[in-house]
């Protein structure tokens, strides 16, 4: 996902600045949560064409500065606790290619266990 040159980056930014003490996993995951919270907030309230609107103006560099601090808190989190980010997205398309057969949910929005 996050490509290793800009993970080493992140971490050389955190270590230089000295914030790992900040940074356990349960605060990472706390940040994390807070980041995509703002991500949501973007999209608060509006429209579908307000949307298209804001996304097509200068605006748009907001949201992109909330995308990138949800990635670089899940960066950190995954980097600290050792998880590979390809591997286990990976492995979640498998579950989730067992879990919805496109012969069953093609077209459908229905959760697992409630489709026949």
């Amino acid at each position: 996902m996050i490509k290793p040159e800009l993970l080493q980056k992140l971490i050389e930014f955190r270590r230089e600045r000295d914030w790992e003490q900040f940074h356990s996993p349960k605060d990472l995951a706390i940040s994390l949560s807070l980041e995509a919270s703002e991500l949501l907030e973007w999209f608060q309230w509006k429209s579908d064409q307000e949307i298209a609107a804001k996304l097509n103006s200068d605006k748009r560099v907001d949201l992109e500065d909330e995308v990138a601090d949800v990635v670089a808190y899940l960066s950190y989190l995954c980097h600290d606790i050792g998880i590979d980010i390809n591997e286990v997205v990976n492995k979640k398309i498998h579950k989730n290619a067992l879990k919805y057969p496109v012969e069953k949910v093609k077209g459908r929005s229905d959760k697992y266990n409630e489709y026949s």
